[in-house]
C-alpha cells in the first residue's frame, strides 16, 4: 500500500475553492481520490474544478452555504448521488476577523464567525453521520485552529468558534466510536492562505513581522503543509485515531 493512500476514496471538502480547502482537494484528487467540494465562491469553485479536470481528476464542484441547512443538505445529496458513499468529510469552510479587542468586536463578526466557522461544521457532520450510519463508517476531520486549544487574544469570537469545533470534535467522536465513524481536527497556526494574507495587508512591516515569527520555525505554514497532514487523516493509516486534534504550528504551542 503506498504511503497515505487514498485512492478510490469519496471525500468531500467544504470550502474547497482557497486556501487549504483548495490545496487538499487538489492533493487528494491527484492521488486518486474523488472529491466533491463545494464553496459560497462559485467563480472561484468551478475554476478550481475546470483546471483539475482538465488534469484528468475526478472532482466535482457544488455551490454550498454551510450556514444553511437546506443547502448543506443539498450538496451531501448532490455528493452522494456523483461519487455514491462518502468515506470522508472534511469540513473546511471558515472565516476569521480583525483582530482587535471583545469591546471592539460589532456583534455581527461574533455572530458570522459562529455561524460560518461552528453552525456550519454542525450541519456538515449531522449529514456525514447520518450517511456515514448508513453505510458502516466512515471519518470526518474538522477544521480547528490553535486558537481553538489556547486563548486567541484579539480575535476572541474566531477563537471561541474554533474552541466549540474542537469540542464538537471530542465528544461526538466517543458517541460514534463504536459506529466505525472516526472524528478528528487539524488545528494549524498562521498559513499562507488568502485570509491570512488580507489581516496582514492591514497590518505595518513591525506588526506582520511579530506576527510572521511569532513560533520557533519563524514562518507562516504552507498549504501544503496542511493538506499533506489532511491526506494522511483521509488515509487508512489513522484508523486508530479518534477525537484528536492534530496540531500544525511551527512549534507554537510546544
Amino acid at each position: 500500500m503506498k504511503a497515505a493512500d487514498v485512492e478510490n476514496k469519496h471525500v468531500v471538502v467544504t470550502g474547497g475553492a482557497s486556501g487549504i480547502g483548495a490545496k487538499t482537494t487538489e492533493l487528494l484528487a491527484s492521488r486518486g481520490a474523488k472529491v466533491f467540494f463545494g464553496d459560497r465562491n462559485v467563480a472561484a469553485g468551478a475554476a478550481l474544478c475546470e483546471s483539475l479536470q482538465g488534469k484528468g481528476y475526478e472532482v466535482a464542484f457544488f455551490e454550498l452555504d454551510v450556514t444553511q441547512k437546506d443547502s448543506v443538505n443539498a450538496f451531501y445529496k448532490a455528493a452522494i448521488a456523483k461519487y455514491g458513499q462518502i468515506h470522508v468529510a472534511l469540513n473546511n469552510a471558515g472565516v476569521d476577523h480583525m483582530p482587535a479587542r471583545m469591546l471592539d468586536v460589532p456583534d455581527e463578526e461574533f455572530h458570522r464567525n459562529i455561524a460560518i466557522n461552528l453552525t456550519g461544521v454542525w450541519y456538515c457532520m449531522k449529514q456525514a453521520i447520518q450517511h456515514m450510519l448508513e453505510v458502516g463508517g466512515g471519518h470526518i476531520i474538522n477544521l480547528a485552529s490553535v486558537a481553538g486549544i489556547s486563548g486567541a487574544p484579539t480575535i476572541s469570537a474566531y477563537g471561541a468558534s474554533k474552541h466549540g469545533v474542537i469540542g464538537l470534535t471530542k465528544s461526538v467522536a466517543i458517541e460514534y466510536a463504536r459506529a466505525n465513524i472516526r472524528i478528528n481536527a487539524v488545528c494549524p497556526s498562521f498559513i499562507k492562505t488568502p485570509m491570512v494574507e488580507n489581516v496582514l495587508a492591514n497590518f505595518n512591516q513591525k506588526q506582520q513581522n511579530t506576527l510572521v515569527s511569532a513560533n520557533p520555525m519563524k514562518r507562516l505554514g504552507e498549504v501544503e503543509e496542511i493538506a499533506y497532514a489532511i491526506a494522511w487523516l483521509c488515509s487508512d493509516e489513522s484508523s486508530f485515531m479518534t477525537g484528536h486534534s492534530m496540531v500544525l504550528d511551527g512549534g507554537l504551542t510546544a
